[in-house]
């Protein structure tokens, strides 16, 4: 059985069964948390294999929904420039290229959208006067950076840590809403595996 959700399903959903999966390995979020729980935003912790953040809509059978629908979107989040500088420019990797480009490219593969959040509001202007810890010159990081936006990412958003937490519900709360517009998926009991 496939179904197409209407407007007000739509809404619905998105208010009772949208839901943030944050990745186990993402630490130091501790703002981010808070800022699900003062917003009473649902939220679990789960590997992930692309991003720190993705979102779903749970299962509630009294809607026709017998499992979690998941969804092709992802947000990366960076606490610093800093630390997006030592991803960019690794040294110790052993493979031909970073781990972070890699990353992105599997989910490009997979068709998931990404989005990367980098908590620095300046982010732009530090990395162009080269303020930040890396022996990247600022030439080589913006266009690393530039390039990598061009091939991968849908948005880059550099903002103050205070503000990362709605900015990943912000991103992944409309693509889930996008993908459910335009969903034409099999929500039947025989498909729950």
């Amino acid at each position: 059985m496939f179904y197409r959700f209407s407007e007000s399903e739509i809404k619905k959903l998105l208010k009772e069964n949208f839901q943030i999966i944050i990745d186990t390995r993402e630490q130091q979020n501790q703002h981010i948390l808070d800022y699900f729980d003062r917003n009473k935003i649902l939220h679990k912790t789960k590997k992930l294999d692309e991003g720190d953040y993705t979102a779903i809509i749970t299962k509630c059978p009294e809607r026709g929904i017998y499992r979690d629908i998941y969804f092709p979107v992802a947000v990366e989040r960076k606490n610093s420039v800093d630390e997006l500088a030592g991803n960019l420019a690794e040294e110790t990797d052993t493979h031909d290229d970073i781990r972070l480009i890699r990353e992105l490219q599997r989910a490009k593969t997979k068709g998931i959208k990404m989005y990367l959040i980098i908590e620095d509001k300046n982010g732009m202007e530090n990395i162009k006067k080269g303020n930040y810890r890396s022996l990247y010159r600022p030439k080589a990081f913006l266009g690393r950076l530039s390039s990598i936006q061009d091939l991968y990412l849908y948005d880059t958003i550099f903002t103050e840590n205070k503000n990362t937490g709605f900015e990943i519900y912000r991103k992944l709360y409309y693509s889930v809403r996008n993908f459910l517009k335009e969903l034409d998926a099999d929500i039947s009991p025989e498909a729950e595996g």
